[in-house]
Order: structure tokens, then sequence, then C-alpha cells
């Protein structure tokens, strides 16, 4: 049950949670949308299907997933045990929820505004002398950097708003893992409706702004000219 007399605390700790996926994302997904659009093998659209999959996966699912990898009892649990590390009812196993679920969101842009890159630039800087990583830092990451902040911004919206995933595996610990919308949920149940109100408009205000600004930053369509 949330706090009636801190009704921000959830709204806090989805902002940690939802800056921290973005962070990780940031890395992940764009090292994943890079190395597919590069990268010619026959098990390409395979992995690019796996790696879209937690977008049109129902959150409980991909939570019960996540139960089975990081859990006490799932595949990594033991190793996790043995290195000290605890992500089942924490935050950060509701940052590893939000950074799953948001994924696609900045893995897709990327891997399309990195295909839209010409490779005659890339090669050109070659040339002149730039190493690989020099190219990616000065040619590549410039061109497509408005489709990943675009995608980028998404996925803070959709961390912003997680649920089903982080109720699975983080619970909801009132001050700890009770973020947005599961405060809001507990509000609710709990016929708190002032609190619920109040969540509800800010999480909706920030993700309307956050919405604005990621359309604004998106790429410009190309429009043909006319006769």
């Amino acid at each position: 049950m949330p706090d009636p007399a801190a009704p921000w605390t959830p709204l806090l700790l989805s902002l940690q949670v939802a800056g921290w996926a973005t962070a990780l994302n940031l890395v992940l997904g764009t090292a994943a949308g890079w190395w597919l659009a590069r990268s010619r093998w026959p098990g390409r659209n395979l992995l690019d299907s796996l790696l879209t999959l937690p977008m049109v996966l129902p959150p409980t699912v991909l939570g019960y997933y996540l139960l089975v990898l990081v859990g006490q009892r799932g595949v990594l649990g033991p190793l996790l045990d043995g290195l000290g590390v605890q992500l089942v009812f924490t935050l950060w196993g509701a940052v590893l929820a939000a950074t799953v679920v948001s994924f696609p969101l900045v893995f897709r842009p990327a891997r399309t505004a990195f295909e839209g890159v010409d490779r005659q630039l890339e090669g050109a800087a070659w040339v002149l002398g730039l190493g690989r990583a020099a190219t990616f830092f000065r040619v590549t990451l410039p061109l497509a950097w408005r489709a990943i902040l675009s995608g980028l911004l998404l996925a803070f919206a959709r961390s912003l708003g997680e649920f089903g995933a982080t109720l699975m595996i983080a619970g909801s610990i009132p001050g700890e893992t009770q973020t947005l919308s599961i405060g809001i949920y507990e509000a609710v149940q709990a016929g708190q409706d002032a609190a619920a109100g109040q969540l509800v408009a800010v999480t909706s205000l920030v993700c309307v702004g956050t919405l604005l600004l990621a359309h604004w930053l998106s790429p410009p369509r190309p429009t043909g000219r006319a006769g």
C-alpha cells in the first residue's frame, strides 16, 4: 500500500529505474543495432526477431522468463548468489525488467538508422586514415543520432510506465521497488483516489512531454517534388 504522506516516492523510484534502463539501452541497443546493420549471416533475421520479442510479448511473460533466468532457483540464480548479487525484490530487478521491456524501442531505430548511413562516407573516412572506432564516433553515429535519441526517449517513457514484468521480479515494496505504475495500482486498490489521481496526472504529463520531444527529434520524412 502506498504511503499517503509520500505520494511522490513511486515517481522518484520510476525516474531512477527509467534513467538506468535508458542508459543501459543506450549501450546495448545501439551496439546490437549497429552489429546487425553491419553483419551478414544466415541467422541474422532470427536474432533480430528474438531481440524484438519484448515489444510483443506480454510483460508478465517477460517477468516469468526473468524469474526463470535470475531468480534464486533460476538458471543464473546460483551464480548470482555466489557473487552476492540479488536482483529479485530489489530496485535493480526493476531496472532489469524495464531494460528488457524497452530494449526493442532503442534497438530497432538504431538498426534502421545505421542501415541508412551511406557506406561510402565510412569508406572515405577509412581512406583518410580514420580507424573503425573513430569512423563510428565521427561519421556513423552523428548521422544516426537523431533516430537513436528518439528511440531512447520512447524507451524512457516505456520504462517509466512498466508494470507487469517489474511487479513479477521486483514486487511492490513501498520506498524500494514500488514504482509509479505499481504505486497507482496499489493506491486504487487501497481506495486512495487522491494519491492515485496525483500520480496519474504527473505520469501522463511526463509521458506526453517525452513523446512530444521524441517526435520533434525524429528524422524528417523525405518529401517528393510535385510535377
